[in-house]
């Protein structure tokens, strides 16, 4: 249990308390009740908003409340003062023991510091990137990939049982498009002049080898053939090649997803039928005609009858087609059966998808929200785009893949690191932009480098420790700890409640802002000893005190460590 959720069951017991002696009435509803820090640390260690969130539900003053709620708390050990401020909220100051314990939490526990019962084994199915399979992973991938990897290992460290899943869209006329790309490369293979990529295909070098490997496979039996006699073979195997080149780009981002569904075998499978189907039997379909588009309608069209979804019925704007007027399915209408199976394994769902497609996230939640009768928690993620700079310049557009900045060019150039924890900088939501100049700076600007630094600094410090003969294993009296280096503990202890409150938004770039904040409180209070040789965690002529210190810094070193990892991101030993 944390700090945080310690108190918070305090305050629990007293509203039992005060519920048994009559002072509250039986059955408050509680909802909305928290335990936190305060804004502004000079007010104490906790906060509490019982009495202001209590008052009006009990028919009495918040002022009033907090005065019955606060002598309770001050007569717990753990509280050294209690002080209720403005309308009615209560903040708490802590025994020096409290964080005393606390550090001997964080160093008891190590890697498992942070982590949280919280998920209660809640399964959650995450599916991201889900790029189509044309291609080898470009920039526009890559921060939807870091931010639902991220978001995964918070889920799991936050105690959800989560499958990472990658839809592969190889069923469109997208994978048709490659078919052809492939052939055209096959035919080149073979030594035929192809000339320039004709328009509409994929001029990627990327399909040389393809092509290379479907002509020492079929040698000429496709040459001068019909589409209809080598498309299937020709899409499968390059679908095949580009999961390929896919997965070793993910991996390049230490990205392994734990599951990959294909659109064309789940249609194959006749998932959308049944889908429609479950639908139809609740009369969640029907045949109807498609409004016309708004604005000036085109010449050519016709009002077609099709099968459409209630998607009014759960917050859509109108009903939607799930096939075309051919009998194919439309977009929605496989989407629709892939969340259908989905939910079938998973009590929650998170897509991660790209800003480009936020006009469809009403309907699929409409989907989901009938297909699962309203059982199943749906959650959509949307990921701006990432504008490619270096020193301020906008990025030239790579000539060796087609059109595109590869990932593996970019990981290559800075490293995964660099890249997965620049990708949780921001908001997933909120614009950014990649300067390659930028991201490897040596500066407190950069924030890559200044959590990197924290811990590189905290390490080398133990590795001098340990050479000038200190036992890093011996007990330490952290009585001698001042209110500063106590302060840094405190933040440390923040820990467990940003991981339990990110995973709770679903907002992994929390990790990253609370770390950053972390290595600037450990720099400030490191830098002072250029001062002062009194303030350095090292002082040789006191090894009582470089104990303690020495005891601190390895606990903020570890909380560095859980975060990166939750991040997916190496802890630096060293700063080259």
């Amino acid at each position: 249990m944390t700090l945080y959720a310690r108190f918070a069951a305090h305050i629990d017991a007293i509203l039992d308390a005060l519920i048994a002696s009559g002072d509250l009435p039986a059955g408050i509803e509680r909802g909305g009740v928290a335990v936190e820090p305060p804004r502004d640390v000079s007010h104490g260690d906790l906060a509490t908003n019982a009495a202001m969130v209590l008052a009006k539900r009990a028919g009495t003053n918040p002022r009033a409340l907090a005065a019955l709620i606060a002598p309770r708390l001050e007569a717990l050990d753990e509280v050294e003062a209690v002080e209720i401020a403005g309308p009615g909220f209560i903040n708490l100051r802590l025994t020096p023991a409290v964080w005393h314990s606390e550090l001997a939490e964080i160093l008891a526990k190590g890697a498992d510091y942070g982590r949280s019962a919280m998920g209660e084994g809640v399964r959650v199915n995450v599916e991201y990137v889900s790029a189509n399979p044309t291609g080898p992973m470009h920039m526009g991938h890559c921060r939807g990939a870091v931010v639902g990897d991220a978001l995964a290992s918070l889920l799991e460290h936050a105690g959800y049982a989560v499958t990472r899943e990658y839809y592969v869209n190889d069923a469109g006329g997208q994978v048709d498009v490659l078919a052809r790309s492939a052939h055209l490369r096959y035919r080149e293979a073979l030594g035929e002049d192809v000339g320039a990529i004709p328009e509409g295909l994929y001029p990627g070098e990327y399909l040389i080898p393809v092509g290379e490997k479907l002509a020492a496979e079929h040698g000429d039996a496709f040459v001068g053939k019909p589409e209809s006699e080598w498309q299937v073979p020709f899409r499968k195997a390059a679908v095949a090649a580009m999961m390929d080149m896919i997965r070793a780009d993910l991996a390049l981002l230490g990205i392994h997803h734990d599951l990959f569904s294909s659109e064309a075998e789940l249609q194959a499978a006749g998932k959308p039928e049944a889908a429609e189907a479950w639908l139809r039997a609740r009369d969640l379909v029907y045949d109807g005609m498609l409004e016309a588009p708004k604005g000036e309608t085109p010449e050519d069209w016709e009002p077609v009858e099709l099968p459409l979804f209630r998607a009014t019925q759960f917050g859509d704007d109108q009903d939607r087609p799930i096939k075309k007027s051919d009998g194919s399915w439309t977009y929605f209408g496989a989407d629709l059966a892939y969340h259908f199976q989905k939910a079938q394994s998973a009590d929650q769902l998170i897509d991660i998808w790209g800003a480009d497609h936020a006009g469809t996230v009403k309907r699929i939640k409409a989907a989901v929200a009938a297909l699962t009768e309203g059982k199943t928690p749906f959650d959509v993620k949307l990921v701006q785009m990432v504008r490619l700079l270096r020193a301020g310049e906008p990025v030239k557009m790579s000539k060796r893949s087609g059109n595109f900045v590869t990932l593996a060019d970019v990981v290559s150039e800075v490293g995964k690191d660099v890249v997965r924890f620049t990708m949780l900088t921001r908001k997933a939501d909120a614009q950014m932009d990649f300067d390659f100049a930028k991201v490897v700076e040596a500066s407190k600007d950069n924030p890559v480098f200044y959590v990197q630094y924290a811990h590189a600094r905290i390490r080398s410090l133990l590795r001098k420790a340990a050479a000038e003969g200190i036992d890093l294993d011996a007990p330490a009296d952290l009585s001698l700890l001042d209110a500063d280096e106590t302060a840094l503990v405190k933040l440390g202890a923040q820990f467990p409640r940003v991981v339990e409150g990110a995973a709770q938004a679903r907002e992994p770039h929390r990790i990253a802002f609370y770390l950053f904040d972390l290595a600037a409180t450990l720099h400030a209070q490191w830098n002072k000893g250029n001062d002062d040789p009194a303030k350095r965690f090292l002082v040789a002529q006191n090894p009582e005190l470089t104990r303690a210190r020495l005891e601190l810094a390895s606990a903020i070193g570890q909380i560095v460590r859980n975060g990166l990892g939750i991040m997916g991101v190496a802890a630096a030993e060293e700063m080259q």
